[in-house]
């Protein structure tokens, strides 16, 4: 499941308490949340409005049982999965609660399981709904294919069973025909001389079995109607009729040359096949592999640091390289192996049936074979490295899109470990590359501490009421050997091993550094800085971040420390204790993803933040749901009441930020108003990222 689904989630719970704990399990599971939640029949009439995908229930709620849970969901006509939440197993209640219509039974005791019950069923919903709209797209289809049957010029009939049950004008004209019902239930091998009937008769045999039809062109004796006989080229392809699998066959008299089709499918600079004939092939494989077939796989190949290359040995030789490269590539490839350009300078290779092992030394050939090639490029000679990124192909991952993000991100994986490597994808071995991934990653953060080689971004907060000063939100990254790091992949590894809060106090210390050297300038500056659950108990930070407060000695500028919604509601006392001696110093709080629970201005009369970031699940195609923006508008209204200030971040179209001023929002953020810009030590502008 995709980290960035939001999962619409229905909770049928007597209890507030009991849903949030539920919506925290998810959130901490990085499943992001849109809930609603109900305990009487009204209300869960009230959330279904809302189109939830999951309804979790409880069997106990007072008002409203399991019965009538399921009954009101098939009368609403919406296809949403019912998971139960109990206290305990019991087989005579999870019988009965499958009876019912229950698609799934978790223990609330064991939220792993209602995890991985959720994720499953979102999954199979997401499925269901993707079948659906595929079936539409087919009938869609089929009827335009069947209008275009008409108007086509090439003489085309299905077949089913070796009978014709539908043909074109064109086949009609062709075979010397005026009417279909002259051949309605005449046997195809009819059209078809003598000396090829049993070659025609034989692969007729093979694709009833189910047998891929042949790629090349096949080369037959035709007959007609009038006993004349005529040369054709015959194409097999599968399809259906009327619900019923049949062939469709079109005869083409005209012969294509094959080296035109040969050009067509080419790369011109590199004379392997192009992307589109590439994907073709990536998409034979996948076939072959969801019938069965092992020992397959996918690989990416790279040049390492092109885009410091090319520069370097000018544009127009660039090709010549390229070329040169590839060449290397295909004469290491087996006779069965296909290679074609994906991208700009990406190579895609598909590769035959060979052991696990041989994938391995095939792709230690192919950087070695390069690696070991002096290329002439103009009046310079220089050598070149690749990386490698590769997955391994069967049934499970039986799916193109699925198999060039696999080898996709090996690739990519590979290059941020400084290149000049390998990684293939292979669900056997993934814990093992795993542990290996997170040791690399583990000492690169340790590095990154001990060498201060962490650097700050910020991204500018707009205020859209005039507020005085400017407002940034302070973002960390790492020095890595092959450039900066977003924190995705370096603070999952800080946060298993115990080291968030040496990274949160780095950024701490050094934004206030940089608070005190514009403060000198002159310059009134809010920073937001990212907080995480681990330094909330940390019992040290707050003494030391007052002592650092202090030596800052700050007059206009104040630093924001601000906390997701969800991790605050985990450990709301501390939060608590943490906020008010913070504001003793001189600091204020915020809050991020706030109005992603059920009631989120609840958690205002327990923990005063000052700012209050909006979930970013409601900005997601703002203009086009006007029950987000009715949301945002109340949030805006309930907060300006209590005197706090709203941001809405990940604003990525000017339409949005209208949407936002006019709901009342006081700042706005995101990529579409300023990338973030990293903080230049000891200078006052900054360097874009």
């Amino acid at each position: 499941m995709k980290q960035d689904n939001v999962i619409k989630i229905a909770f049928v719970e007597d209890s507030v308490e009991q849903a949030e704990q539920l919506i925290n399990v998810m959130r901490n599971g990085g499943i992001a949340v849109r809930p609603s939640r109900a305990g009487t029949p009204e209300e869960f009439t009230q959330s279904l409005d809302e189109s939830p995908d999951i309804v979790l229930v409880n069997p106990s709620t007072k008002k409203l049982d399991v019965a009538t849970v399921v009954r009101q969901v098939e009368a609403s006509g919406k296809d949403v999965s019912i998971i139960a939440i109990i206290e305990r197993f019991n087989e005579d209640t999870i019988a009965d609660l499958f009876t019912a219509g229950i698609r799934g039974v978790a223990l609330r005791s064991r939220p792993e399981q209602t995890l991985a019950i959720v994720r499953r069923e979102f999954e199979s919903l997401t499925t269901r709904r993707h079948v659906r709209r595929l079936e539409t797209a087919l009938r869609e289809s089929e009827r335009r294919c069947d209008a275009l049957l008409d108007s086509s010029r090439d003489a085309i009939a299905y077949v089913h069973e070796g009978m014709h049950v539908r043909a074109n004008q064109a086949y009609l004209e062709q075979f010397g025909f005026e009417e279909f019902d002259d051949i309605l239930g005449l046997p195809i091998l009819d059209m078809i001389a003598s000396e090829d009937a049993d070659r025609f008769k034989s692969l007729l045999r093979n694709l009833s079995r189910g047998d891929k039809p042949p790629v090349e062109h096949i080369e037959f004796q035709a007959r007609r109607g009038d006993g004349n006989r005529f040369k054709t080229i015959v194409e097999f392809a599968h399809a259906t009729f009327e619900g019923e699998p049949c062939l469709q066959i079109v005869f083409r008299r005209e012969i294509i040359d094959p080296n035109v089709v040969a050009q067509l499918t080419r790369d011109t600079v590199t004379g392997l096949w192009n992307r589109a004939h590439t994907l073709e092939l990536v998409d034979r494989a996948v076939a072959s592999a969801a019938d069965g077939e092992t020992g397959r796989a996918l690989l990416l190949v790279e040049p390492d640091n092109w885009k410091d290359i090319v520069p370097a040995i000018g544009m127009g030789n660039a090709d010549q390289l390229f070329a040169g490269i590839a060449t290397r590539i295909r004469d290491v490839l087996d006779e069965d192996d296909e290679a074609g350009v994906l991208g700009e300078h990406t190579i895609g290779v598909v590769l035959h049936a060979r052991s696990d092992a041989e994938v391995h030394g095939l792709i230690e050939n192919l950087r070695s074979s390069v690696a070991a090639q002096i290329f002439d490029v103009g009046s310079r000679s220089i050598t070149v490295s690749l990386t490698v990124g590769g997955s391994l192909l069967a049934e499970r991952n039986a799916n193109t899109e699925t198999l060039l993000e696999q080898a996709s991100t090996a690739l990519r994986n590979a290059q941020s470990q400084g290149g000049n490597r390998s990684e293939v994808h292979d669900p056997s071995a993934r814990e093992k590359a795993d542990a290996e991934r997170d040791l690399y990653w583990l000492n690169l953060v340790r590095d990154a501490l001990e060498s201060d080689n962490f650097l700050l971004y910020h991204q500018q907060i707009i205020s859209l009421q005039d507020a005085a000063g400017e407002f940034y939100e302070i973002l960390v990254r790492m020095r890595g050997p092959n450039g900066d790091v977003l924190p995705s992949y370096f603070m999952p590894v800080a946060e298993r091993h115990g080291m968030l809060p040496a990274v949160d106090r780095w950024v701490l210390d050094h934004a206030l550094d940089t608070l005190r050297q514009r403060e000198r300038d002159g310059l009134t500056t809010t920073y937001f800085v990212k907080l995480t659950l681990a330094s909330l108990h940390d019992a040290t930070l707050l003494p030391w971040l007052a002592q650092r407060m202090g030596d800052a000695k700050l007059r206009r500028s104040t630093i924001v420390v601000e906390m997701p919604e969800s991790k605050v509601l985990t450990s709301l006392r501390p939060a608590q204790e943490f906020v008010t001696a913070w504001k003793k110093v001189g600091g204020r709080f915020g809050l991020e993803q706030f109005g992603s629970g059920l009631n989120s201005f609840q958690m205002l009369t327990h923990v005063d933040a000052d700012y209050l970031k909006i979930d970013r699940s409601f900005m997601t195609e703002l203009p086009q749901h006007p029950e987000n923006q009715k949301k945002i508008a109340e949030i805006c209204t309930q907060a300006r009441t209590q005197g706090k200030q709203t941001i809405a971040e990940w604003v990525e179209d000017a339409a949005s930020t209208s949407l936002l001023f006019a709901c009342g929002v006081d700042f706005v953020q995101g990529n579409f108003l300023q990338e973030p810009v990293m903080v230049v030590a000891d200078r006052h502008d900054f360097t874009h990222a």
